[in-house]
């Protein structure tokens, strides 16, 4: 697997997962003007507003920055080419920002896939590319009509894989990408929560948001190809081969990458429910009418 990092002709998906930080220096001139508080003072105060009026410190994207934007590149035939940490090692904002942008024009605009990537990722890169003045007209060309990228329901452009998990919108999904990873044996959430990397930020661990970052995408790629036997695009036993061969790769490249060491630490295999003992494998096939050399009788139903 590690060889078709090089060929990178057949990028035909790019997964990607994106951490951010407040902006302080906008929350303290938006929403505290004249005040002259500090990037952190104002990230805080935020925080505190917020936490009394919902419960939550979480900033609104609006107000946010990339500070890491990490992408997964899967060819046609869905395996993972290579995982890829933009603008490493200064993890510059605006640097990072337009190399997701050119990047998937590069690639002659391959499928995004995330997960809640249009309540958040996409958003937040939308804003940052407005910001640093980045233009990306392709993405935002609504003269294709329903085929335009933006546009919810084209997966074509953007799979979204929380929004197909919950009918676009019909219904929530308790737990995000970490039950989704969980369920099917992956890490998930390890050492690292989502609302740590201010903190980790605060504290210059720059590296380490991108690595915590790298584990979310390989969560994703395993949800993703299940996603794919969900709706036929894989039979089951051909998405456990790609993920052995992702395993493979992983270990492959753990010396180099400690996130990949922490991964693997943490693996478990999916426990099928289909496999099953023999003695219930012979009882199924007694069972089954298709064993026997007597055709069964058709049940009459009454008038």
């Amino acid at each position: 697997m590690s060889d078709r990092s090089h060929d990178q002709g057949n990028v035909a998906y790019i997964l990607f997962d994106v951490e951010s930080i407040a902006d302080g220096q906008l929350v303290s001139q938006v929403r505290y003007p004249g005040e002259n508080l500090t990037p952190a003072e104002a990230v805080q105060r935020y925080q505190d507003e917020l936490v009394a009026k919902s419960g939550s410190s979480f900033v609104p994207y609006t107000h946010q920055l990339p500070v890491s934007i990490i992408v997964g590149k899967v060819d046609s035939q869905f395996r993972l080419m290579d995982i890829v940490a933009l603008d490493e090692p200064k993890y510059r904002s605006h640097v990072m920002t337009e190399n997701f942008w050119r990047g998937w024009e590069a690639y002659q605009r391959p499928t995004l896939v995330s997960f809640n990537g249009r309540g958040f990722d996409i958003p937040l890169l939308e804003l940052a590319a407005y910001r640093y003045g980045i233009s990306i007209p392709h993405w935002f060309d609504s003269s294709r009509g329903f085929s335009q990228p933006r546009n919810r329901y084209n997966t074509n452009s953007h799979l979204d894989l929380q929004e197909v998990l919950v009918n676009f919108g019909a219904t929530r999904f308790n737990g995000g990408l970490n039950l989704a990873a969980t369920l099917l044996g992956k890490p998930g959430k390890m050492d690292v929560q989502g609302d740590m990397v201010q903190q980790m930020h605060d504290e210059g661990k720059l590296e380490e948001i991108n690595e915590y970052c790298r584990c979310d995408v390989l969560d994703t790629y395993f949800v993703f190809l299940r996603y794919l036997v969900l709706t036929g695009h894989l039979q089951v036993d051909k998405e456990q081969q790609l993920v052995s061969e992702t395993k493979e790769w992983l270990i492959g490249q753990a010396d180099d990458r400690a996130a990949y060491a922490t991964y693997l630490d943490h693996w478990s295999d999916w426990n099928s429910p289909w496999k099953s003992d023999p003695a219930d494998d012979e009882a199924v096939a007694v069972d089954d009418p298709s064993t026997s050399d007597q055709q069964q009788e058709p049940v009459e139903q009454d008038a």
